[in-house]
């Protein structure tokens, strides 16, 4: 495998006592799609909310193990900084309802109190939402709130404020599941074009998805990570039953 990007070792996250993930360990190529796949309540979502420093958020929550991006343990780095090396965009689309499109792109700068001029911030918007396929659609109705947008298009938008910080990885939470089959198809495709500049982390219950879009899978069951290798192998040639049992059906 290609020297990974993203590195879990022996990572564990609990909600107080409770154990939701357990033993961890992945290595998450760059540029490259990884699915992380498995049924509701079995830990994916807190996967992810663990890589960019949100889990901790949660009153109660813990973590054991470590992560790193390239040689850099995630834990030991300002949650700030992580968050803008590693973008999340969730499972409903959550423009900032104030805001316009414009506004919503650089919310990232203008929260973290990073100063940057007009022109540049033209660019950074004109650039983000070209990168997210929703420049064309909307370059004259920058002034418009947000909300105006439709579902798929509000996602993207969400997509385009996570990209406008230039993140190292982007985490997907389920980004199509409140979404309709066009709206789907759409940034299905966008990720495709997407990982040539970053990678990206998906977490899909949807497996046909994760068969069409990722690169690598990974495949978490109550919390264990039971397998994971590339999606074309683990779809074919599954090694845990589990797995087999999963991808047909006879759970989930």
């Amino acid at each position: 495998m290609e020297s990974p990007i993203l590195t879990t070792e022996e990572f564990s996250a609990y909600f107080g006592e409770q154990c939701v993930l357990k033993n961890i360990n992945l290595s998450v190529v760059q540029k490259k799609t990884t699915a992380i796949m498995g049924p509701s309540g079995c830990g994916k979502t807190t996967l992810i909310r663990c890589i960019n420093r949100m889990h901790e958020l949660v009153p109660d929550a813990r973590v054991k193990g470590n992560i790193f991006l390239y040689d850099k343990n995630l834990y030991s780095m300002n949650p700030i900084i992580v968050r803008r090396k590693i973008g999340m965009v969730f499972q409903k689309p959550n423009p900032f309802p104030t805001m316009s499109i414009y506004d919503n792109v650089i919310a990232g700068y203008s929260l973290n109190g990073i100063k940057i001029g007009k022109v540049e911030k033209d660019r950074i918007v004109e650039e983000s939402l070209k990168m997210a396929a929703l420049w064309d659609e909307v370059k004259g109705h920058l002034q418009r709130k947000g909300t105006f947008l439709s579902g798929g298009q509000q996602q993207r938008l969400c997509i385009a404020r996570a990209l406008a910080m230039n993140p190292e990885i982007l985490l997907l939470d389920e980004p199509t599941s409140a979404l309709d089959p066009k709206a789907t198809a759409h940034i299905e495709e966008l990720i495709s074009e997407l990982k040539k500049v970053v990678t990206i982390i998906i977490v899909t219950h949807n497996i046909a998805q994760a068969a069409r879009i990722s690169d690598f899978t990974a495949f978490i069951y109550l919390g264990e990570l039971i397998e994971y290798g590339t999606t074309e192998k683990m779809f074919t040639v599954p090694k845990d039953k589990r797995t087999e049992e999963y991808l047909t059906g006879k759970f989930g």
